[in-house]
């Protein structure tokens, strides 16, 4: 079937199976490698990106449910090769270290209201996994990016 949608600002036509996971169409497909696999059960949130403004785990997303919807990726939060506050907050906290959870953690965040204390924050994040920074500093990027 061919999905029409909005990827990163520019709209996009793929053709593919209709069940075939979004996040293997906007690496396959796309050739967007940012959003990565770690589980691919739904469980670990490295495959987070914004649908409609929300985050989802792509990995659980069909590919058909994407047909009109407005989809950012980690690729698309940076303009004219400059990070976005965000990704320049993880960069400055130390919050990225192996970079497996990092693109995932960055979209979650962008996901969270402006803002937000240290619960919303952890609750925010809370399906997303990091095996090595101990979260502290993810969450004191998020804070720095968004607001005390």
């Amino acid at each position: 079937m061919k999905v029409s949608f909005s990827l990163n600002g520019k709209p996009r036509k793929v053709k593919v199976a209709p069940m075939k996971r979004l996040l293997d169409t906007l690496r396959e497909e796309c050739g967007l490698t940012g959003t990565k696999e770690g589980c691919g059960e739904g469980e670990c949130g490295a495959c987070t990106v914004l649908l409609d403004g929300e985050a989802v785990n792509s990995c659980l997303v069909p590919s058909c449910q994407a047909d009109g919807a407005k989809i950012t990726t980690v690729e698309g939060l940076a303009s004219s090769k400059k990070l976005s506050k965000i990704q320049r907050a993880f960069l400055a906290c130390g919050a990225a270290q192996c970079g497996i959870c990092t693109p995932g953690m960055v979209m979650a965040a962008c996901a969270l209201p402006k803002r937000p204390s240290l619960d919303p924050i952890r609750e925010g994040l809370a399906g997303n996994l990091c095996r090595c920074t101990g979260y502290m500093k993810i969450y004191d990027a998020v804070e720095e990016a968004l607001g005390k």
